[in-house]
């Protein structure tokens, strides 16, 4: 955050520019409304956001587009009308000018915020491996997929080195094996000459358990991978600002683990079958 809000400084700590309306709102003097905001740029620049109550991220955020009026009040409103930050962040520009203190300079800062982060998270996930970051894979792709009405299934293509290649949409409507379609995963890994796949996917419900079609489809997908070599390396589940991981979870390496059970049992009866077919004198 510290990295955004810099960013949004050198944008718009020049605007002079007043919002449409919130000057009501003003209940201190110009030196006290001055003083408290200079207290709270010297506490972002000594340590960063740590410490910070969610309302007074969003007030400094409201600060550098109305850079003359006290925002404490209206960050505060943000905050009960979308509940928390990242809830402020990703409101609609038109919403967030319903309430009273902030006009298009601010929204647009919050919205400016949210994009450069966006990119900064996009960024960060393509240069570094993907070992135990799911969570950074759900902080991307959760701003593109909350509140969506219908589900929609993620491919994330990666090299042996595990780094983001591409990311397509496979699908949309319930995930189930007749939606999603393995032969089309395998298609896409080898069109992009992937060494590894992660699954994403959103429950519109906000509730992260997976479905008995959700477990089927990754059992599904994992078995075509080892076929073909491709690793597995996660399915993530989408939902309100929390995510489900298989891998996390333990499921993909129980479902790796039931392929090779089934592959040394399927040997072992083939090998049964052909000692019963021989029988032991030809040397079996």
């Amino acid at each position: 955050m510290a990295f955004f809000v810099t960013i949004l400084t050198k944008h718009m700590v020049n605007d002079k520019s007043n919002d449409n309306h919130g000057d009501s709102e003003t209940s201190n003097t110009g030196e006290d409304r001055d003083g408290h905001r200079k207290r709270l740029r010297e506490r972002f620049l000594k340590s960063g956001i740590s410490g910070f109550q969610d309302y007074e991220v969003v007030e400094l955020l409201l600060s550098l587009g109305t850079p003359r009026r006290d925002c404490k009040q209206a960050a505060k409103d943000a905050l009960k009308k979308f509940k928390t930050l990242r809830g402020v962040l990703e409101a609609p520009s038109a919403e967030l000018q319903q309430i009273n203190g902030i006009g298009a300079h601010s929204a647009f800062g919050i919205k400016l915020v949210q994009e450069v982060g966006r990119e900064f998270l996009k960024a960060k996930m393509m240069e570094k491996p993907f070992y135990k970051s799911s969570r950074e894979v759900f902080d991307y792709l959760y701003h593109s997929m909350r509140g969506l009405k219908k589900e929609i299934f993620k491919v994330l293509y990666l090299t042996s080195q595990n780094q983001i290649i591409n990311t397509e949409d496979l699908s949309e409507g319930t995930v189930n094996s007749s939606a999603v379609s393995t032969r089309e995963v395998i298609e896409g890994a080898l069109r992009n000459n992937a060494a590894a796949l992660i699954f994403v996917h959103n429950h519109p419900s906000g509730i992260t358990d997976p479905s008995n079609a959700d477990k089927g489809v990754t059992r599904e997908l994992v078995y075509a991978g080892r076929i073909m070599h491709i690793k597995i390396l996660d399915h993530i589940i989408i939902g309100d600002n929390v995510y489900y991981s298989f891998a996390g979870e333990g499921l993909i390496e129980q479902y790796d683990n039931d392929f090779l059970n089934q592959m040394l049992r399927g040997a072992a009866e083939a090998r049964r079958k052909l000692y019963k077919a021989n029988g032991p004198d030809k040397g079996f």
